[in-house]
Formats: C-alpha cells, sequence, structure tokens
C-alpha cells in the first residue's frame, strides 16, 4: 500500500523521489518541480550517496542520471537492484537505442532523454509508481504447472533446472500475475512494463514472452500458462489451485 505524508493542512505527499544527479544545477530545478506537484523530494550528487540513502531512508522512486562520474549511473542502478525493486528512472544525454538497452538491462523501469520537458518526466513517474502499486499485490513465490517461480529471487525453477529472469522477464511476468485470467493488449502490457511512449513496441514483448515460455512451459511451442489472445495480447492462465497455492507475500521497496 502507498504511503502518503502529511505535509501541511489537507496537503498530503504523491510520493518520495531521490534525484541522483552530479549537476548542483539540475538537482535545484528538479526539486523545485517535483516538490510542486507534491512529491518529497531528497538528492544526491553520485552513486555512494544515493546507496547510503536508500540504505537509511525508504523511498518510491529514484530519478538516476545515467553519465555521473565516478560510481555511474549503471553501476548504480545494478547496485540498488540487488537488494531493493523502487521505481528506477534513468537520465541519458544520448538517445542510441544501446544506452537506452543499456539502462533497461541494469533494471531501470524508464528512461528519459535529456534535455526533457517536465510534463513528459512527470509523466512517466506517474506510470513507474502505478506499477509499483500493483507489484505489491504479487505474491513472492508461486507455482505455475512444473514451474516454480520465486519473484523475490527472480528465479523460475522446473524439472529442467533453475534460470534467473532477466529484468524486462521478471517485469512483464509479475504484471501478467498480477493480472492473471484476464486478456491483457499489447499495448497495457508495453505502457505498464515499459512506460508510456512504448505502446507500439510489440516486437519487443514478443522477444521477452518468447524467453519467459522457453523458461516456464513444459513446452513453449504450444503453451498452457503464458497464452496467446490472437489479435489482442496475451493472458496468463493460472487455476484457482495455484493461487491458493501462493505465498502472499507481498513485495517491499
Amino acid at each position: 500500500m502507498r504511503r502518503f505524508i502529511v505535509l501541511s493542512g489537507s496537503q498530503m505527499s504523491a510520493g518520495r523521489i531521490l534525484v541522483v544527479d552530479d549537476d548542483p544545477q539540475i538537482r535545484r530545478v528538479m526539486r523545485v518541480m517535483l516538490t510542486g506537484h507534491g512529491y518529497e523530494v531528497d538528492d544526491a550528487k553520485n552513486g555512494e550517496g544515493a546507496l547510503e540513502k536508500l540504505a537509511k531512508e525508504r523511498f518510491d522512486l529514484v530519478v538516476l542520471d545515467m553519465g555521473m562520474p565516478g560510481m555511474g549511473g549503471l553501476d548504480t542502478c545494478r547496485a540498488i537492484r540487488g537488494h531493493s525493486d523502487v521505481a528506477i528512472i534513468m537520465l541519458t544525454v544520448r538517445d542510441r537505442d544501446e544506452d537506452k538497452i543499456d539502462a533497461l538491462d541494469a533494471g531501470a523501469d524508464d528512461y528519459v532523454t535529456k534535455p526533457f520537458k517536465s510534463t513528459e518526466l512527470l509523466a512517466r513517474i506517474r506510470a513507474a509508481l502505478r506499477r509499483t502499486t500493483w507489484a505489491q499485490a504479487v505474491p513472492g513465490q508461486i507455482t505455475l504447472g512444473q514451474a516454480a517461480i520465486d519473484l523475490d529471487a527472480r528465479r523460475v525453477t522446473t524439472p529442467r533446472g533453475s534460470e534467473r529472469l532477466t529484468p524486462k522477464e521478471f517485469d512483464v511476468l509479475r504484471y501478467l500475475i498480477a493480472h492473471r485470467n484476464k486478456s491483457l493488449k499489447h499495448r497495457e502490457i508495453l505502457q505498464a512494463v515499459w512506460g508510456p511512449a512504448h505502446g507500439d513496441d510489440v516486437e519487443a514483448l514478443r522477444a521477452v514472452m518468447h524467453q519467459l515460455r522457453k523458461k516456464i512451459e513444459t513446452d513453449p511451442s504450444n503453451p498452457t500458462i503464458l497464452l496467446t489472445e490472437s489479435w489482442v495480447g496475451y493472458r496468463l492462465f493460472m487455476p484457482a489451485g495455484a493461487a491458493a497455492a501462493s505465498t502472499g507475500r507481498s513485495r517491499a521497496s
């Protein structure tokens, strides 16, 4: 459940955000913009400082610069993902596909290219926080067919062995489990997991589903769990018994 912190009178916090950037001017601008929209804001000038603050305080989202000196944004993102599922939006001055892929593979929920419009960043923040809300309702461990899925460890175990889930495989599977037995459109999954600007990246979603089926399904070419809804999207089939067998543990950032 998301916390709302009373600030004064009836004003309430929309969430706590940590801004991590080596440029003090950007940190100042971000603080003014975000506090003006109801967020509580703290900042750090490097990755090491961000990790220290995250170890001591709870945040709902981290805005993380990719090109910091010292411990860069990618290393910081990986370090955060080692112990937390807090939402992360990466900022980058480069618009190359390789940089975006690196950010997502490191565990970022989304990325924004500098310079950016405040309206775009705010929209991506709202989307990332919505993802955090539904993710907290997903059980930590669950069994689907012959696959034992440990979302806390991001691991799938089947009679074939044990495999780790990549960040995007994890996010897609978690979203499907949260909306189990419902037909979900491609665009809905893409916008929920990749972000609001990625509703048309159907090939990226298909690639992730292909890998998930290889890890979860007994026969990936004839799936019985991760189902294709023709001309629509996907549906995760979960019998009532599987839901009852889950641990019921919620995830925390």
